[in-house]
């Protein structure tokens, strides 16, 4: 039996909420679930992974996100 209602959460704040935050705080106010859901694979796997592994690869906690979204937010 599959769920929808999954709730992935990072210390106290929803991955979801997490996402849509930052979509938003750049200009990009609009709903993005399906943006999100397309995404949201590569964003856990980011996630999951320890500070040392991200550093090996050039990216901090922080840089989860604009590295995902980077192609929307490219000047």
């Amino acid at each position: 039996m599959t769920r929808d209602n999954v709730q992935l959460r990072i210390g106290h704040v929803s991955l979801y909420n997490k996402i849509d935050w930052f979509l938003a705080e750049r200009g990009l106010g609009f709903n993005p679930g399906s943006l999100r859901r397309a995404r949201l694979r590569q964003i856990i796997e980011l996630e999951t992974l320890s500070d040392s592994d991200l550093e090996r690869i050039g990216l901090t906690r922080d840089d989860i996100l604009p590295h995902v979204f980077r192609d929307l937010l490219q000047a």
